[in-house]
């Protein structure tokens, strides 16, 4: 073998090898990171705000939200989130947290469910929605996952889930799945879950919401989403709708038989 080749190929072997331990320094770099952050997740705080605004009474109707039914009945908040999205007999529409949680504060509280969608993240009714959101997860903390899909409106929802994560367009020619569909992904130095598959999907659904680090805010599940929209140029999602509830269940589905974490800490 000539000698010339005998060397390029050795230097491709050392660039790969440079570029193998550079990635598994990043890894144990982010690992560290995390482990570092891992005590004290101000998500805590959200969530006591949260349990506050669940029992306080609140709206034109001056009432708690102690009578919601989340699923396991009314006020049944423990294991509740585990088991969302779900069909709901009374809305006759599947709804994933969120937007059960905006269906209870109308019916219970007389608050207009168009004014908490059309608030801004973090702000207003929406910072009142994403401290309940932090209290009613925690309560399914170390659970597993468990979502049907025995009802018909069930199944669609995930077909709906399913279509709407591999649909692709938009100025960037994106996806969900551009990002989430296929493993060894990476970004901004972080592994990306695989959602089409049954271990991507339970870290991915079961970590969050979660309270994100960089931006010092929690994030519900419709924020991160909203946000995944952005960055694939897309119009943003109307919080609370169908398209995001059938997401949240292509995912979840997905993740069935994974341990909740939320809330989760992010980076």
């Amino acid at each position: 073998m000539p000698r010339i080749i005998i060397k390029s190929l050795l230097a491709v072997v050392l660039l790969s090898a440079a570029a193998l331990a550079q990635a598994q320094s990043m890894a144990e770099g982010i690992a560290q990171y995390r482990e570092m952050i891992a005590d004290g997740n101000p998500s805590e705080l959200y969530e006591a705000a949260g349990e506050e605004l669940w029992k306080k009474p609140a709206g034109p109707k001056n009432a708690t939200l102690e009578k919601c039914d989340l699923g396991l009945g009314a006020g049944v908040v423990k294991g509740a989130s585990a088991q969302l999205p779900k069909y709901f007999a009374d809305t006759k529409k599947v709804q994933d947290l969120e937007s059960r949680l905006i269906t209870c504060m109308s019916s219970l509280q007389g608050i207009s469910s168009q004014e908490i969608i059309d608030a801004p993240f973090r702000q207003g009714l929406k910072k009142e929605m994403e401290a309940i959101v932090a209290y009613v997860v925690t309560q399914s903390k170390g659970l597993k996952v468990a979502v049907s899909t025995k009802h018909p409106q069930e199944k669609i929802a995930y077909a709906l889930g399913k279509k709407a994560f591999y649909y692709q367009g938009g100025p960037m020619d994106f996806s969900c799945a551009s990002c989430h569909g296929s493993t060894g992904k990476r970004i901004r130095l972080q592994d990306l879950p695989n959602i089409s598959t049954q271990a991507g999907a339970a870290e991915a659904w079961g970590s969050w919401p979660a309270y994100r680090v960089s931006s010092g805010e929690f994030w519900t599940m419709g924020a991160r989403l909203n946000d995944c929209y952005r960055q694939q140029r897309f119009p943003f999602p109307i919080y609370g709708s169908d398209l995001l509830t059938a997401i949240s269940m292509y995912m979840a589905v997905n993740a069935n038989g994974g341990t909740i974490q939320t809330p989760g800490l992010k980076r």
